[in-house]
């Protein structure tokens, strides 16, 4: 029989030996972190395509021909996601991006602060710094837009872009990616203060591949592709093939934050919404695939770190009522249709506004631009491409218009009545509806990936994503003051 006390004594031992081993030190002096914490996700991804809807999803796996269908469809958690603002039904990006990234409601047009503008809500970029992460901020359109603005800035009013884009530099972020700020282009005196503002926080600021492909890990990076004049990166469907795209950013993001203990990476596909402003059907279809090529960075990063990494895929709000289906076509939609486009509205309209008032471009010679850039009239590239009489006379009372107006693009890229009704024309034939040329309140998709992947099925608020993701990344909970 053994003796009481040799008993006592083993176990003893299998305590102190399991709790030294607990609490070794790694090579560079860290302790191992104990059971739970080591099953937080150690790498974050927060994918969020702005006015991408459950039908825009839809439309770019049915357009994603033989790459095997969009990658968010595969991922096998799946949830919906409602997206009022705290005093509107309709939310705006900024509204909608603050309840992503903090947890709380606010009102439209506020940046990442509470209802009254009496304080600031901490954002889950912010958390993940404070955590020791790495943190990223990339988006195509410019980096002081709504969206991304909500994870690195506090303001009352997301068209106070001068001083959203200065809170780059005091964020602590080590990576923003994509756009330009539009606050610097608008401001040459501005955009000298934010450059220098950057580098004196130690930030390289490197503009094109090369220079971003040279970039070390370690360094704080501003990478900026080739934008346009409103900051932002083109839509995919106009892009150089020479340009980064934002599975580019993404790729880069990875590398320059994978160097820190763990990271936090938002991606924000922003271009989706500005298409949908527009009820550009094909060019909503290209951004959504861009989209989806940026979240295959991660899926490829995933697959070598299944058990640290957490990927969520979702929108902010849906943008434009977008249906697979109209009265036209009934129960024959062909979204394949929308292939045959080859540029987005806004650049075809900027040909239009081109030919306003020179008495250069015929009305025969306009339809031959549609038969180019639209097929439309093309009955060889397929018979549901013909033009019936009604169809010409409506194209002809919009050129006509157009020749008379200098009708020019607003913010979103809405078109002059020419390019309006050619993109209107393409959509209808296709079997593609569209309600509005803004927002709209349906709940929007969330598709999770990872650890902890198992949270974020079923039905909820989209306060209740950002809580779900602190809470099972072990961030600090936010404070509402």
């Amino acid at each position: 029989m053994r003796r009481p006390g040799r008993a006592a004594y083993l176990l003893f031992l299998l305590f102190m030996i399991s709790a030294l081993s607990a609490c070794r030190s790694t090579a560079d002096g860290r302790q191992h972190q104990p059971d739970q914490q080591q099953s937080f996700p150690r790498y974050i991804f927060y994918f969020i395509g702005d006015g991408m809807g459950l039908a825009q999803v839809a439309l770019g796996e049915a357009l994603a021909g033989e790459q095997g269908g969009l990658a968010m469809l595969r991922m096998p958690v799946t949830g919906l996601m409602t997206t009022y603002a705290l005093d509107r039904s309709i939310t705006d990006s900024a509204a909608a991006g603050t309840a992503m990234a903090t947890g709380y409601k606010t009102t439209v047009g506020t940046i990442a602060r509470n209802d009254r503008h009496s304080a600031d809500l901490t954002t889950i970029a912010e958390a993940a710094r404070d955590h020791g992460f790495g943190v990223g901020i990339v988006s195509s359109v410019s980096i002081d837009h709504a969206t991304p603005a909500c994870f690195y800035a506090h303001a009352d009013s997301r068209n106070e872009y001068g001083a959203i884009a200065r809170q780059m530099a005091q964020s602590g972020f080590d990576y923003f990616g994509g756009g330009y700020a539009l606050s610097a282009l608008r401001d040459d005196t501005l955009d000298d203060e934010l450059r220098r503002l950057m580098l004196q926080k130690g930030y390289t600021i490197a503009a094109g591949k090369e220079a971003i492909e040279a970039t070390l890990p370690g360094s704080r990076c501003w990478a900026v592709g080739a934008v346009d004049s409103k900051g932002a990166l083109a839509y995919e469907i106009d892009r150089n093939e020479e340009d980064a795209d934002l599975a580019f950013f993404t790729r880069h993001g990875i590398r320059l934050l994978d160097h820190h203990r763990g990271f936090f990476l938002m991606v924000e596909g922003g271009k989706i919404d500005w298409a949908c402003h527009a009820n550009d059907g094909a060019t909503v279809s290209r951004e959504v695939k861009a989209f989806d090529r940026a979240i295959g960075e991660a899926l490829a990063f995933y697959r070598s770190h299944p058990d640290e990494t957490l990927i969520i895929v979702t929108a902010d709000h849906e943008c434009g009522g977008l249906a697979l289906g109209n009265n036209q076509v009934r129960y024959s939609g062909r979204p394949s249709l929308l292939d045959y486009q080859q540029l987005s509205l806004e650049r075809f309209s900027a040909k239009v506004r081109a030919w306003s008032g020179s008495g250069r471009v015929s009305f025969p010679m306009a339809m031959d631009s549609l038969r180019v850039y639209f097929g439309l009239g093309n009955i060889d590239l397929d018979p549901l491409l013909a033009l019936s009489p009604p169809d010409s006379i409506d194209l002809a009372k919009a050129y006509q218009a157009c020749m008379t107006s200098s009708e020019e693009l607003n913010t979103y890229g809405r078109s002059d009545p020419f390019t309006s009704s050619a993109g209107a024309l393409l959509n209808r034939k296709a079997g593609i509806g569209w309600t509005t040329g803004h927002h709209t309140s349906v709940p929007v998709p969330v598709f999770a990936l990872g650890r902890g992947q198992e949270r974020f099925g079923g039905s909820y608020d989209n306060t209740e994503l950002a809580k779900k993701m602190m809470d099972l990344c072990g961030l600090s909970p936010v404070a509402k003051e």
